[in-house]
Formats: structure tokens, sequence, C-alpha cells
């Protein structure tokens, strides 16, 4: 699996191989994360180490389905308010949000970016991720594609781990072991006990679902189906972009 480094990162580039990079790529990547409570066993980092690796398999697979990436650095914070209950987590309001991610963009553009990827990894990001899509789509000429990584791997984690193995859970715990086990305190592991979500409407605030800040059972985590599964979802991934790609979207 690679390091979080790659050789199609922008922040490594001088401004004579980042023009190279943009005139020679298909897409420039946007891995979007957050900072916010991951239970008591995951680090605040959590969705920004997996926008940070999961963009990283990315990149190193595009060759193989006929891509060339242009990495951009992780924007490690998100839209959180609904964390905002317990320490350590940080957000963005809605709007300063949709802002960020719509001059990034429009950075990217006035370079010669034709096509930039979102590749979100955490789920209060969609929604905004969605309104600067569209923003961006209509103010600018650039083409927005935008992939919510669980999205494309929700099939095969409910295979693997059942229902529930959702915020910090199962499928999180998982991917921190599989590429940071340094970060897991593994005494602190425990099934997490939440309420069931109501039929009618949503919650303001996430301990009001969860005690301990999670959902699942980090106790069934298992790293070789994690393997598998990032493998699997990369690959579907890519071969979505490419399709869309070559069918002019």
């Amino acid at each position: 699996m690679p390091e979080t480094e790659t050789d199609s990162d922008l922040y490594t580039m001088t401004w004579e191989e980042a023009a190279e990079a943009v005139a020679t790529s298909d897409l420039a990547v946007l891995p979007t994360g957050s900072i916010e409570q991951h239970s008591t066993h995951l680090p605040t980092s959590t969705d920004t180490l997996r926008a940070d690796y999961l963009s990283a398999e990315l990149v190193e697979a595009a060759p193989d389905h006929g891509l060339e990436l242009l990495r951009l650095p992780t924007l490690p914070f998100g839209y959180s308010e609904h964390h905002m209950r317990f320490p350590g987590t940080i957000t963005l309001s809605r709007e300063t949000y949709v802002d960020a991610v719509v001059e990034i963009g429009e950075s990217m553009a006035a370079h010669g970016v034709d096509r930039l990827l979102f590749l979100n990894t955490h789920g209060g990001n969609k929604e905004p991720l969605a309104m600067a899509a569209d923003r961006l789509g209509r103010e600018t000429a650039l083409t927005v594609h935008f992939v919510h990584w669980t999205d494309f791997a929700r099939e095969d984690l409910e295979e693997a781990f059942g229902e529930g193995w959702g915020h910090a859970g199962d499928h999180e715990t998982s991917f921190v072991e599989l590429y940071r086990p340094d970060l897991v305190r593994e005494s602190k592991k425990e099934p997490q006990e939440a309420r069931e979500m109501p039929e009618t409407r949503s919650y303001e605030y996430f301990d009001e679902v969860t005690e301990l800040g999670g959902l699942g059972d980090p106790t069934n985590s298992d790293t070789d189906v994690m393997e598998r599964v990032v493998a699997s979802t990369t690959a579907e991934i890519l071969d979505a972009l490419a399709s869309d790609i070559e069918a002019g979207w």
C-alpha cells in the first residue's frame, strides 16, 4: 500500500513541475476529510487519514486504468457541527466550507485544470461539497466529479461487517488499524451503544445518538477485509471516472 506522499502531489512540486502536471493529468484530486471525534479509540484525524491514504491509492492505481491524477493537499477541516459537543472537533460553517472549496477550484481552473475530483471521506461534507460542485460547474470552465468513497464501498462493507459499521465502528477502525495502527487505542475498543435513529427527523448533535461517540462494534475490525475492500473500491472508482470521461461527462 502507498505512503501518503506520492510523486503526483502538488505540494511537493515547483511551479514549473505543477504546470507540467496540470498539462498531462486527466484530473486534479482534492481529498476532503475532517477533524472530529471518533469515539474513545480512534484519533480526531480519522477522516483526514482516510482521505490521505485513499487518494494515494487512487493516484498509484490510476495508470492501470488509463488515467493520470494530480493530487492536491488534503483539506483537513470539514463541516462537523454535529460533533461539536465532543472535545477536539473543529468545524467550518457550511458557508465557509463551500466558499473555501469553490476558491480552491477557482485557483486550479485559473492554472488550466479542466477536471477536478472531490474525493470525500466525511459524511457531513456531502451536502456542502455538492453545493460547491454546482457553483464551480456553473461559474467556471471546470468539470467537477464528486466521489464519496464510502458510497462506492458500501456493498462490500455491508457484506463484510453487516449493519451498523458506521462512524468509528467496524469499518473505520479496520482502516486505521491497517494504515496507522499506532493511532488506535486498543484498550478503548468496545461496542458502541447507540440509540435507534428516528424515522421522521434527524438529530442536532451526535451525543444524542451515542455517548461514546461511535456506531457499530470496533472489536469486529478486520484489516485483511479492509485491504480487500480498499483495492476493489479503488478499482471501481477509477473505472467509473474513466467511463464518465470517455462518455463526455
